[in-house]
């Protein structure tokens, strides 16, 4: 078996690749760069679900970074099981062509319970007093107590928030070689978040992008050096690109003044009732999911929102089958946002009646994702309750703006520019310049198992 790393550089694009990253160009010029077809939706879980079990999201299941729970009756974002994937595994396929095959899975998605032989992923503790303390999940979990021996507690707070920096890719990136170093791993998966932030943030022109393409590039090349020196090939690839925008849509507004949302007001502050409701959005970058309580409210709900700006594509069943999409935990409707467009999860129509949640960096209660988490409306706001919290006081760290103008860059949906598809760099041979995302498993697979053909081992 050939061992290889798999470096996911999120964000990167043909459109960033320049003279900020001469790393990366110097590492395509001696491989090769292939575009990746994106994902719909192209974003991380299911981006990274696809490559991993070779399948769509009308398939394994995974057809957002969130979505309504039938079941549950909630909207749950940022789950962690992998049992929620329904499709096999790379690993799981590569350990059936040879028990010896071992895997790491270094902070990409879906990261516990999931059968690989190394893991580390997010997981905070909740204290009893309202803290969030940062920390990590890994198996075996030994291996968390290693790592934060040996590097400090997983930075959470560089990792998502308007401090969100190079310093969690550092992090990530010096346990994968350090779980290289200890375990030699056949496939070692390492994600490294650190431009999804950036371009999210200052969009793929701005001038502190620049400076942040650099900090990458020179992460990416201490990876690279490593892992050449201990005979272990690399393979980098990312998810999608991040293109700009500067038209948020707030669907769920929309739903409201037609009366189609419930709300609820409590200690005067209002709350989506998603459950209650004839019809809402799970908004998730550039793509939104419909959920209706009925046939007539569905086809009244698709009428409405035809005309909308900035809504490219309102799909119903059978355009979902179509993008790969159609699945039983996707809405009844999935919105496609116009390219400079994006969805917010906003259902409030006075900021004074925001929930709590609103003003915080809170990604497992809010309705949606909330890309404004990483801007702070007040640096010595935030230093006061920080301080607030060290003495003993309870204090809400509500410094989250609710001004979604702020948000330069976004992604999610696939019909862009193939300047902003996601990347695949390595020596891949005999293959074409636009790569299928479902192909990626077998990719690798047959560049692991050399002289074993894949299919045969899968079709038996």
């Amino acid at each position: 078996m050939k061992r290889i790393a798999v470096i996911d550089i999120v964000g990167l694009s043909s459109s960033v690749i320049g003279e900020h990253t001469p790393f990366i160009q110097k590492f395509i010029q001696e491989n090769r760069l292939r575009h990746i077809k994106p994902v719909l939706p192209a974003l991380t879980t299911s981006a990274q679900t696809t490559y991993l079990t070779g399948v769509t999201p009308s398939e394994h299941g995974i057809v957002g970074n969130g979505w309504f729970d039938e079941t549950a009756s909630e909207i749950q974002f940022w789950k962690q099981s992998n049992k929620l994937v329904q499709g096999e595994n790379i690993w799981t396929t590569a350990k059936k062509m040879n028990p010896a095959f071992t895997c790491a899975q270094m902070f990409w998605w879906y990261n516990m319970y999931n059968g690989a032989d190394f893991s580390a992923t997010p997981r905070p503790n909740y204290l009893a007093d309202g803290r969030k303390m940062p920390d990590c999940y890994a198996y075996p979990s030994s291996l968390r107590d290693e790592l934060t021996d040996k590097f400090g507690k997983f930075p959470l707070f560089n990792f998502w928030g308007p401090n969100a920096n190079i310093t969690s890719s550092n992090w990530i990136a010096n346990a994968a070689m350090y779980v290289e170093e200890k375990h030699q791993p056949t496939l070692n998966l390492i994600y490294l978040p650190h431009l999804d932030y950036c371009l999210q943030k200052f969009g793929p022109k701005g001038e502190q992008t620049a400076i942040e393409l650099k900090l990458i590039d020179e992460l990416v090349e201490k990876m690279v050096t490593f892992f050449k020196e201990r005979k272990v090939e690399v393979v980098l690839i990312s998810e999608y690109g991040i293109g700009p925008v500067d038209q948020p849509i707030h669907i769920n507004r929309i739903l409201r003044k037609e009366g189609l949302l419930d709300i609820r007001v409590e200690r005067g502050l209002e709350l989506l009732d998603a459950a209650a409701s004839e019809a809402f959005a799970v908004s998730d970058h550039q793509i939104a999911h419909i959920y209706t309580k009925s046939e007539t409210t569905k086809q009244k709900v698709k009428a409405l929102l035809a005309d909308v700006a900035g809504i490219d594509k309102v799909l119903d069943k059978e355009e979902k089958a179509a993008y790969g999409i159609d699945h039983d935990r996707s809405g009844d409707l999935v919105l496609l946002a116009k390219r400079n467009a994006w969805f917010t999860y906003y259902f409030w129509e006075d900021d004074a009646k925001a929930p709590d949640y609103a003003r915080m960096v809170d990604i497992h209660k809010k309705p949606g994702y909330d890309p404004v988490e990483m801007f702070m409306t007040s640096k010595s706001r935030a230093i006061y309750k920080l301080i607030l919290k060290k003495i003993g006081i309870r204090a809400v760290l509500d410094i989250t703006p609710l001004d979604p103008s702020l948000v330069k860059g976004s992604h999610g949906i696939t019909d862009v520019d193939q300047d902003y598809y996601p990347i695949l760099i390595g020596n891949f041979e005999q293959l074409e310049n636009i790569v299928e995302p479902t192909a990626i498993k077998n990719l690798l697979l047959n560049k692991i198992f050399v002289n074993k053909p894949v299919d045969e081992i899968v079709n038996s």
